[in-house]
């Protein structure tokens, strides 16, 4: 009688140690796949609003030469003026360009290590819960 209580006992101890594991681990992935959807929801609404400051600057800018330009030819005849103005124009355009396109790649490796960082405290709290959970349930 008493071998058979023993072996119920060791059975449920056992049972229930597998069913918590199991859970614990499955609760991490969840977490875990939930963490990177956000990250990279996050990145795609950085990227998307990066590429609409990107086409916007462009845009004004080209505006803004055109409009000089125009204002330049009819006010000043003189094909040198013309000529620098435009070349200043120009380089103010590929300035703007390279600049808006440094900060994007800025803001896309910041927020890439930031998802890595983030995916890596996630795995090391579920690791170490998963350990702690076996080693206080056995």
């Amino acid at each position: 009688m008493v071998v058979v209580v023993v072996v119920v006992v060791v059975v449920v101890v056992v049972v229930v140690v597998v069913v918590v594991e199991v859970v614990v681990v499955v609760v991490v992935v969840v977490l875990v796949v939930v963490v990177v959807v956000i990250v990279v929801v996050l990145v795609l609404v950085v990227v998307v609003a990066v590429v609409v400051v990107v086409v916007v600057v462009v845009v004004v800018v080209v505006v803004v030469v055109v409009v000089v330009v125009v204002v330049v030819v009819v006010v000043v005849e003189e094909v040198v003026v013309v000529v620098v103005v435009v070349v200043v124009v120009v380089v103010v355009v590929v300035v703007v360009v390279v600049v808006v396109v440094v900060v994007v790649v800025v803001v896309i490796v910041v927020v890439v290590v930031v998802v890595v960082v983030v995916v890596v405290v996630v795995v090391v709290v579920v690791v170490v819960v998963v350990v702690v959970v076996v080693v206080v349930v056995e």
